[in-house]
């Protein structure tokens, strides 16, 4: 089977490239990739090089596939497997597969068959070893790649923990009913973490979210509205905080200064991470869950507050392989839809563009198609290319009937109608 992939040899050495996989073992798995979302962490894999605790040292002469947030079918199962997966079943994978041998081996940073930038791949024995092949019978398949960033926000809510005073046992989990803030909430991760925060069985009572971009913020309450919040019991309240003199005191006024159960973190940014400390109340939780490029990123802590309000600190980089069913399983009964988080979409030759400028590109995430030809394309430009091209013409029409976010419709089209990358 040809495959046509986005490879790693070095630092910011990636390759379009067409070769042929092997034929697969009797413990591995044939697959078709249709789509993949570009994560920040692929970005810093490819900066990094073989510097990247994922990714092997010898890149050089051998290659790896990148991106990790893939959806697509299965086509030829090995013969170990046979009982448990079939020809035609739609997937998706965990990719933290905690491998005793390599735990830092992860698909789309240290294998050279599997990887989200490809139009196929081999699956490894060792992803179904550990689980983390994972059955996906949803009707979209970005729903599927979203799955993966949608499980890391959920284990940033089951990572959170608190205690009573007198005993050792941390209870798990954010405060029920509890008062919670998201700092720098409203980019593409943060629009997840505010629909599940709402959502989800166990609900903050308070929910403040900040940032800085009054176009962010307008965008995410007209998608995730106080009025939709305040249906699901939760008090929902946005905040741009850019002019506000005193961020913490402003804050905690909404708390009766009492301070936050849950805070969580979501720009790796020292002067955030410091207003989050000092919004703690007794016992809070400060969750820092955006992922810095520079390891010896720091910032202040109040350990008076450790010491004496028993403060403390969470974090967490990923999702395990009960968060992503749990992602799963609620996009499934559309309890949760990450549709919110996609702003621009593309083919596998804009990967490469895409991901090594992926900090300079703005909006949320990046939905790549690997069977299409096509440049990254903001949603809200298809309107205007529609001018010239009846394909973009057509998906502005299903956006825009969409409260203009992609959906099962305009994923149906694009992939019947676009160019194909072959």
């Amino acid at each position: 089977m040809q495959t046509t992939a986005v490879r790693l040899y070095g630092k910011k050495d990636l390759r379009l490239e067409s070769f042929n996989l092997p034929e697969i073992k009797p413990g591995e798995i044939l697959a078709k990739i249709v789509s993949d979302s570009i994560c920040m962490s692929s970005y810093k894999a490819a900066v990094q090089g073989a510097d990247h605790k994922r990714v092997p040292a010898d890149i050089a002469d051998h290659p790896v596939m990148i991106g990790h947030e893939f959806c697509g079918e299965i086509l030829e199962v090995g013969s170990r497997w046979a009982d448990q997966f079939k020809a035609g079943e739609r997937f998706t994978i965990q990719p933290a597969i905690n491998d005793p041998a390599n735990v830092y081996a992860a698909p789309g940073y240290s294998f050279k068959y599997i990887g989200g930038s490809a139009t196929y791949i081999v699956i490894p024995e060792i992803v179904m070893e550990r689980g983390c092949l994972l059955n996906y019978d949803g009707d979209a398949f970005y729903h599927g790649s979203l799955g993966e960033p949608m499980s890391c926000i959920i284990g940033g809510y089951h990572v959170n923990y608190h205690t009573e005073a007198g005993s050792y046992v941390h209870k798990m989990g954010i405060v029920e009913g509890g008062s919670m803030a998201l700092l720098a909430g409203v980019g593409p991760m943060g629009l997840g973490a505010i629909d599940y925060a709402i959502h989800n069985p166990r609900k903050p009572g308070l929910l403040v979210v900040t940032d800085i971009d009054d176009a962010r913020i307008k965008r995410a309450a007209s998608i995730y509205t106080p009025e939709e919040a305040a249906k699901n019991g939760v008090k929902l309240i946005y905040l741009n905080t850019k002019d506000i003199e005193d961020v913490p005191a402003k804050l905690l006024s909404f708390t009766d200064g009492k301070g936050y159960d849950d805070v969580y973190v979501y720009a790796p940014v020292a002067p955030v991470v410091e207003q989050g400390d000092k919004i703690l109340g007794y016992d809070g939780c400060l969750n820092f869950f955006a992922g810095p490029t520079n390891p010896e990123f720091s910032a202040k802590f109040n350990f008076y507050g450790v010491h004496y309000n028993a403060t403390h600190v969470a974090g967490n980089s990923g999702g395990n392989t009960d968060d992503l069913i749990e992602a799963i399983d609620m996009m499934s009964k559309r309890l949760v839809d990450p549709s919110a988080m996609i702003t621009h979409v593309g083919g596998l030759d804009s990967v490469i563009e895409t991901t090594l400028n992926l900090p300079d590109i703005p909006g949320g995430k990046k939905l790549i198609y690997t069977h299409v030809k096509m440049p990254l394309t903001a949603i809200e430009d298809f309107s205007k290319l529609g001018d010239e091209n009846p394909m973009f013409k057509k998906l502005a029409d299903i956006v825009a009937a969409n409260n203009n976010l992609w959906c099962v419709d305009a994923e149906k089209y694009l992939l019947e109608n676009a160019d194909c990358i072959n």
